[in-house]
């Protein structure tokens, strides 16, 4: 069982997260800090809205989650997916997953990131803009 303890008390903490920000609202202003890219240039970077998505997903409503940062919520599924894998090799005493990306993979992961701030910035990307 002891195996079990580093996915479990993973998995605890990211549902104790978005417990939390499913709890307390970041639309209501005061509760988290801003964005510093955000409020010294008015850039949206790509982890803007993002809590707000995770507030979106943690109440149930992809759509606004979607809406909020697209982004983040693609990565609360492969979150989700990673731990799934985990407790499920844990719980069979099989080994740890491991992420072994290679540099193709990286510079993939970094050109979307790129794109996704670029194109929200624009006009046209306003639909991608929390």
């Amino acid at each position: 069982m002891r195996r079990l303890a580093a996915p479990v008390l993973t998995l605890a903490g990211a549902v104790a997260a978005f417990a939390y920000v499913g709890a307390v609202d970041p639309n209501e202003p005061g509760h988290y800090p801003v964005c510093p890219l955000f409020r010294l240039t008015g850039v949206l970077c790509p982890g803007c809205g993002g809590l707000r998505s995770a507030h979106a997903f943690a109440r149930g409503d992809l759509v606004t989650a979607l809406g909020d940062n697209a982004m983040a919520v693609a990565g609360y599924l492969v979150f989700a997916a990673f731990t799934a894998l985990w407790l499920g090799r844990a719980f069979r005493g099989g080994p740890v997953p491991r992420i072994a990306l290679g540099p193709a993979w990286w510079w993939a992961i970094g050109t979307l990131a790129l794109a996704f701030t670029i194109v929200r910035n624009l006009p046209i990307g306003s639909v991608l803009a929390p």
